[in-house]
Parts: structure tokens; sequence; C-alpha cells
């Protein structure tokens, strides 16, 4: 897919910010508010989410629904009027949810990831988040490779995404493992 080049620049990756979570908290609040019960749930993901994580400074947020089609018919607009902007071209990339994002023409402040929670994605992201949070050395290892791609790929955040497919995809796995352990004990 050939999406466009990353916001006004260089692709950033900044130390932790521990605004981070109040950002989020923040955001919450306000599509709560604009989307009532279509909101099943709203969960803060990406690196921003974990503690002391290099991150590119943009909130990633979790939006479970009940239908995707529904969504589409009913929750554009309340989006929209809280500044964000939905990218439908992005559906062929990340097939399965609707994906928006705010602020000003890049660098973006969040990004919207709305789906429905039986969606596999949905679990992937919570789970990769929980481990990296519990994990410092997969989170450091990941701050390493997150910080490599930010600097060979200069403003292709399509190389940037797809350099860390593999990371990820590893990770993923080893946290699905650590969760069912867990629960075993």
């Amino acid at each position: 897919m050939n999406v466009e080049k990353y916001g006004a620049g260089s692709i950033v990756v900044s130390d932790y910010d521990p605004n981070w979570p109040a950002l989020f908290a923040q955001e919450r609040k306000r599509i709560e508010q604009a989307l009532g019960a279509f909101a099943l749930a709203i969960e803060h993901v990406g690196s921003t989410a974990v503690p002391g994580l290099p991150s590119k400074p943009i909130i990633d947020l979790l939006v479970g629904v009940r239908s995707l089609e529904e969504a589409r018919q009913r929750c554009i607009n309340p989006l929209e009027a809280l500044g964000y902007v939905y990218m439908p071209e992005y559906a062929s990339w990340i097939p399965g949810e609707l994906f928006f994002r705010k602020g000003p023409p890049g660098p973006w402040t969040h990004h919207l990831h709305m789906m429905e929670q039986s969606h596999p994605n949905w679990d992937a992201r919570l789970v990769f988040r929980d481990y990296l949070r519990a994990h410092g050395e997969a989170a450091r290892a990941y701050a390493d490779i997150k910080r490599a791609l930010a600097a060979s790929s200069k403003d292709d955040i399509e190389a940037y995404r797809t350099g860390k497919d593999g990371f990820v995809r590893e990770t993923t796995a080893k946290a699905r493992a650590w969760r069912a352990a867990a629960r075993d004990q």
C-alpha cells in the first residue's frame, strides 16, 4: 500500500512522556461523551501506553464497537466533530477497522482504531501492550528497533511500520503464551 509520507518531516521517536496516560484519559472522556453506548471499550494501546517506552508522540486509542458497519454509519460524524479525520484509504492496510487521526496535518497527536472486540487484532493489541508493560527487556528491544527504523526510514512511515512487523508478531506470540501460562497457574 502506498501511504503518504510521515507528517511534517522525518519520523521522530521521542523519549517516554509521563503525560501520555493523562492525555489518553482526557481523550477517552471526550470520545465516551461523543459516542455514548456505541463505544463498548476504549483502550490506550501502542507505545505511548507502555511506561518508559520511547514512541512517536501519538496517542493510540483502540475503540471497541459491536458492529463495524453500524460504527461506519453512526460514529464517523461524532468523531469528526472532535477533530478526528476518518481515513478510509487505510482499510486495505488495516482491514476490519476504521482508522482516524487527529492533529495538524502532520505530525498528528492521536490515532484512533475502531474495531469489533471479536476481531483478532483487538486481543493482539492488548496482549502485546500488556506483555511490554510486564517485560522491560522486550520493551527495551522494541525501543531499539523503533529508534533504528526511525533513523533509517526518514519519512517513509510504511517502511517504519513494516520494519516492526516481525518483532510485533514474535512478541505477540510470546505474549499469548505468557498470558495462557498465567491463566493456568
